[in-house]
């Protein structure tokens, strides 16, 4: 039988003492199931149901992420929600927009990623406007997730890994022309523009930065 969750709530479902077996039972019952988002640590599992605001902003950031790479002809790969998990750790959970930059070679052709084997990912953006009661930023430290952006609905903060914990960043590590304020300013724009016309503003101004530093 698979399992169905009614997606209209905000607030996530806490379940104890959960087996690793019975994660990945239910991680396969709801692949088919678009918008419900399992995080696993240690036992303990959250199911959550994101909200609009949080699946708008995950796009607007993916595509800020996807502009700036496009302008520098960086290959990238991107794998959205992925669900990233090591059972030897006892942890999974799968990421808003998650990318491959500097490992983008070592992925390219792999049908499944395996981070018992292959790396995670070297960027992650994590929407926390519906907080989750497990700490999803110790997750990524566990699995060695080098860059996290982490926004609130107002906040924007870079994280970088350092060691086992991450260290706040007044700029993206990967891209150090961009600061919080700065994409900030943009995410802004939505209140007086359409999506189309920030991501095109946006892009003009990655150019002149891009030739600025030329």
């Amino acid at each position: 039988m698979t399992a169905t969750l009614i997606q209209n709530q905000t607030s996530g479902i806490m379940l104890n003492n959960i087996s690793w077996t019975t994660y990945e039972s239910l991680l396969n019952e709801l692949a088919q199931q678009r918008g419900i988002r399992l995080t696993y640590d240690r036992g303990n599992l959250e199911i959550m149901t994101p909200s609009a605001p949080h699946e708008g902003s995950k796009k607007i950031l993916g595509r800020f992420v996807e502009s700036v790479t496009e302008e520098l002809n960086i290959e990238i790969r991107s794998l959205g929600s992925l669900t990233f998990r090591r059972e030897d750790l006892e942890r999974g959970l799968e990421p808003d927009q998650c990318y491959y930059i500097e490992n983008e070679a070592s992925v390219r052709n792999l049908k499944q990623i395996n981070l018992n084997q292959d790396p995670p990912p070297d960027l992650v953006i994590e929407i926390d406007i519906t907080s989750s009661s497990i700490n999803r930023m110790e997750l990524y430290a566990a699995l060695g997730v080098l860059e996290v952006w982490r926004y609130d609905g107002s906040l924007l903060k870079f994280y970088q890994l350092e060691g086992k914990e991450y260290a706040e960043r007044n700029v993206s590590p990967k891209f150090p022309f961009l600061s919080a304020a700065e994409i900030l300013r943009f995410l802004e724009m939505q209140n007086t523009a359409g999506e189309t016309s920030m991501i095109r503003a946006f892009r003009e101004w990655v150019r002149s930065q891009i030739q600025s530093g030329e």
